[in-house]
């Protein structure tokens, strides 16, 4: 995004804010998708887990069965 007219000459503070602004904004949506990747990659194998050390324990066919 770039910042329409011109900043008041001497201020330095504004360009600061934006710089930093954006920063925020590109390491938020770098977070979040390397958040969404781990989650998409990560969900099933954290059910296979979980399932595998309740009781009573299931085999892996049965916790990867459908039915």
């Amino acid at each position: 995004m770039k910042a329409k007219g011109k900043a008041a000459k001497g201020s330095s503070r504004p360009s600061e804010d934006r710089s930093l602004a954006k920063s925020v904004k590109e390491w938020t949506n770098w977070t979040m998708k390397k958040a969404k990747v781990i989650t998409h990659y990560g969900f099933i194998p954290l059910v296979i887990i979980i399932g595998m050390n309740s009781d009573p324990k299931p085999s892996l066919a049965q916790l990867l069965s459908p039915v």
